[in-house]
């Protein structure tokens, strides 16, 4: 291919599944954000959690943000992050249990609301995530590819004991449309395709989630709290409003 043009074709890739999302997902993704809205509502807390590697970008995406709820504690698993070893964070999303330890420290139960994301939807720590969150009575949102969870072998070494898919088990399921192996872009001569999507596809659904929600509320006649970027002017002082009301209730502020 032309020098200068894969990156237009990766541009129509990341274009085309952010529409697909949005032309097929906007039911899904009203009720998800009704349902955060509800908790913000009562003051409750919103918790979210993207198991393994590059997923847990969801969870930063939408924690801490710049026009985004103060009310969100995103689960920052320093076992499954990257920076603690890659390897290591591969394993980690595979062991069986490991999702149940997470949700167990936070004590998410009867009540809450956790969100998780994981464009694959298929690892131990996010299935015992959510298994173990709707056994003490919390509601989960899912967010993951129901074709890539459907078209991955049921014996692939990544998949939870139970074989389960997250989109099954959760009380609402938006597909982030990723297709199996997330890389997209085919080079002629070369074997690998190249150019991933998720991180792309799952900021704009957990975006869309969080901005819905936002103005479910603002229609209700609720302002909720809501990040000012510290960078601009104003910001700090716009936070600091809320901080104190957040501090020790959201674990990683």
């Amino acid at each position: 291919m032309l020098e200068g043009t894969v990156m237009d074709i990766y541009y129509k890739e990341v274009i085309g599944i952010i529409d697909e999302i949005r032309k097929t997902e906007r039911e899904s993704i009203l009720k998800a954000a009704r349902m955060v809205a509800d908790q913000v509502k009562q003051d409750k807390l919103v918790y979210v959690f993207g198991p393994g590697g590059h997923s847990n970008l969801a969870a930063m995406e939408v924690f801490f943000r710049a026009g985004g709820l103060m009310h969100i504690s995103a689960i920052l698993n320093q076992e499954t992050m990257l920076s603690s070893g890659a390897l290591k964070s591969m394993q980690t999303e595979r062991l069986p249990g490991y999702g149940k330890i997470v949700v167990e420290d936070y004590g998410i139960g009867e009540g809450d609301l956790l969100l998780i994301c994981n464009a694959y939807g298929i690892n131990s720590a996010t299935i015992d995530a959510a298994l173990t969150a709707k056994e003490r009575g919390a509601m989960v949102i899912g967010v993951s590819s129901h074709s890539h969870a459907e078209n991955c072998p049921l014996n692939h070494p990544a998949r939870h004991p139970s074989k389960k898919n997250l989109h099954d088990i959760v009380d609402c399921s938006v597909d982030c449309k990723v297709r199996l192996g997330d890389a997209t872009i085919e080079l002629p001569g070369f074997e690998q395709k190249i150019g991933a999507l998720s991180t792309y596809a799952n900021a704009y659904v957990m975006n869309s989630i969080v901005v819905e929600a936002i103005n479910m509320l603002v229609n209700e006649g609720i302002n909720p709290p809501v990040w000012r970027s510290g960078n601009c002017p104003g910001g700090d002082e716009w936070n600091n409003q809320f901080i104190e009301r957040f501090r020790g209730a959201v674990r990683c502020l």
